[in-house]
Parts: C-alpha cells; sequence; structure tokens
C-alpha cells in the first residue's frame, strides 16, 4: 500500500468488503461544482434510507405522488405509517385525495393537473402530486408542472425546509412514464431535469432499483458536469 492511500477500515474489514461481493452499489464519480454552486443544484442522496432520515428530522418537507384508487404501495403510506404523530392512515390518505378529485371535476374541472395535496404529519410535511384523474400514471409534463407548483408552495417559506423527494422512478403505486404516446419509465437524468427546470432545489432518493447499477458511473447532485455533455457529443 502507498504511503498516500487512505485507511478506510480497521483490520481486516478492507479484505471482506470487495465490491464485486455486493450485486447493490453504485460507482459515484467526483462532482465538478464548487461548494458555493452546489446550493443551486439538486443533491442526489445515493444509498441512503429516506424514511430512516426523514423520522430522524433531516427534513420538514417530503415529495411524492399520491393517487385516489390505492396507496398502499406508496411511500405516503409509509411515512403516515411511520410518523407517530400522523394522524392519517393510508386508507384516509386516499379517501381524501379521492374527495378532492370529485370535487375538483365539479367546481375547476378546467384546471390543469397535477394538484398538490398536503398532510401535515407534525413532524413533516407531505407535498404530494396528486395522480391526474383517469391515468394510472405520471407523465414527465406532469411533474414539471407539480414541481413548479411545488416550488411555489416552498418560496418565502423557511419553515418547510430542508426539504427532499422521491425521485418517481420504480414506483409501484403511481409511476412516472415519459408521455402519453411513450409509455416507457424514462431515464433518471430526464426526471431529474423536469424538477430541475421546474425551479425545485433540494434532496433527490434514487429508488432502491436503481443501487444496483454498478456497470455506469453516478454522480452526487444535478445538473451533472459539462463534461459529459461534450462526452456524448463526441468530444474527448
Amino acid at each position: 500500500m502507498s504511503t498516500d492511500q487512505v485507511k478506510i477500515y480497521e483490520g481486516d474489514a478492507a479484505a471482506l468488503l470487495s465490491p464485486s461481493s455486493f450485486p447493490d452499489r453504485v460507482s459515484l464519480l467526483p462532482s465538478e461544482a464548487s461548494p458555493s454552486s452546489q446550493r443551486g443544484r439538486l443533491r442526489i442522496m445515493w444509498g441512503q434510507d429516506m424514511l430512516s432520515d426523514v423520522l430522524q428530522g433531516c427534513y420538514r418537507t417530503v415529495i411524492c405522488g399520491v393517487n385516489s384508487e390505492d396507496n398502499e404501495s406508496g411511500v405516503i403510506a409509509q411515512l403516515v405509517s411511520l410518523v407517530t404523530a400522523s394522524q392519517w392512515a393510508p386508507q384516509s390518505v386516499t379517501s381524501y385525495a379521492k374527495m378532492f378529485h370529485d370535487a375538483v371535476s365539479i367546481h375547476a374541472a378546467k384546471d390543469r393537473e397535477p394538484y398538490i395535496l398536503k398532510f401535515d404529519l407534525d413532524s413533516v410535511l407531505v407535498l404530494a402530486l396528486l395522480r391526474p384523474k383517469d391515468q394510472d400514471y405520471f407523465t414527465l409534463p406532469d411533474l414539471a408542472r407539480g414541481f413548479s407548483t411545488v416550488n411555489k408552495m416552498l418560496q418565502g417559506r423557511p419553515d418547510r425546509g430542508p426539504v427532499c423527494s422521491v425521485s418517481f422512478l420504480g414506483a409501484k403505486s403511481n409511476r412516472l412514464v415519459s408521455d402519453h404516446n411513450n409509455q416507457e419509465e424514462p431515464s433518471f437524468e430526464l426526471a431529474l431535469r423536469a424538477m430541475y427546470s421546474a425551479g425545485f432545489r433540494g434532496d433527490i432518493y434514487p429508488s432502491p432499483q436503481m443501487w444496483s447499477r454498478a456497470d455506469v458511473g453516478v454522480f452526487p447532485s444535478y445538473p451533472f458536469p459539462a463534461g459529459l455533455d461534450r462526452m456524448r457529443a463526441g468530444s474527448s
């Protein structure tokens, strides 16, 4: 071992923790951004458990999806079940979303979806994008419009920060597709672009399925380094 190589573990742990022995891992690449510019970026929380971080008080606001049919498999169901001060339950969340959809269809049928529903769990505020009526998915334009509204709800409200969001990828209850004509799940980059372009700045938690992409390097923040676009364009 060279004298300038930093030792990570004590004893023989390094020999026991060969990356090849662990299928769930990512190859994290260094970010080119300076510390001052990081405030204007999305921080990507690779390998971290969002629910644990929320329960430990790391965030005041969480962004996720909700629908008016069944939320038992959604992140919001886990949140309302785990936050002890919450008076919500997965069933009441779904009932409220259905009641809201029914009211909107009568009084504001021409408004642009998705709407943002607020669930105050006392220790944390959930801002949930309501899946558009008669859709079993979100589209990237839905995501952009929803995060544009979320951004307005966060502006001038320091009491609602810090804030984090799910990635909306790999979802069971509220899947994300590219658009109505292309119902394939978009790339993580396109989802991040929709959130960022809408003005959102916060922490993003990749889905657990994404932790097993050791075959490709990932960055800890978005926008990604400019060098990536140069590489895609064929520059060295």
